[in-house]
Formats: structure tokens, sequence, C-alpha cells
């Protein structure tokens, strides 16, 4: 878990008393078939449920999968932040639901992303840089 994942988020709502609901968006540091790893100064307790908007920032329109329940598994304290292991709840790979397959989407989009990325970093530049 060295840096977030590149131009995705994590969106989902917290309520503070009866009327009043903050949106809170949160950066994702994994992201699998089954669940996900996010970071946040909000305080969840494992056991609770959250239901996440993912977002994955694109150049003409975003990839969205909407109102995906999560399991809190696993909380890790980091500064004045927190990890949040998060499993999903009925979202599967034989599931053909439309949130799963904006789901798909957003993972491949973020495997292309990082194998760009790590392909830059180690191209011919980083190269002689090494050497010198």
């Amino acid at each position: 878990m060295n840096e977030a994942l590149p131009d995705l988020i994590a969106r989902f709502r917290i309520k503070h008393g009866l009327f009043r609901k903050e949106t809170v968006e949160a950066a994702l540091f994994e992201l699998d078939n089954f669940g996900c790893v996010m970071k946040t100064d909000k305080v969840f307790k494992p056991g609770d449920t959250v239901t996440l908007d993912l977002i994955m920032d694109m150049p003409f329109e975003n990839i969205q999968a909407k109102g995906i329940s999560g399991l809190v598994t696993e909380r890790r304290k980091h500064c004045s932040n927190f990890f949040y292991s998060i499993d999903f709840i009925e979202v599967g790979d034989s599931d053909a639901s439309p949130v799963t397959d904006k789901l798909r989407r957003i993972r491949d989009v973020v495997i292309k992303k990082q194998s760009l990325k790590s392909r830059r970093s180690s191209g011919p530049g980083s190269a002689l840089q090494q050497t010198a």
C-alpha cells in the first residue's frame, strides 16, 4: 500500500443527526473483485457497513459504480487517518449486474494505468540515471 490508485476515489455519505449528511471522498489503495482498501479520517469499526460510489476520473466521461455495499473488516491507524479493508457485499465475478460490470471496467482501467506508470518509471530514461 505505497500510494493511492490513480484517478480513483470512493465517495460515501455519513449521517450527522436526523437531517444532516456529509459527503466524503476517500483515496483507494487497493481494489479487487472482493473489496478495496480506502484511507480516510472518518471513523468506522470492523463490522460496520458502508455504501460506496467508486468514481474513476476519465477524460470524457467518468466511470461510476454506485451503491456498492461493503463490510468493514479491518482498521489500521496511520497518522490522523485510518486504512479500512472493505469486503464488498453481493458483488462477485459471476454476478452480471450493471454495478459489477462498471466495477470490472474500473479495475481494468486501474491495471492499465498502473502498468503504464511502471513502464514509464522503468523506461530508458531511468536506466541512464541509475548508471550515472
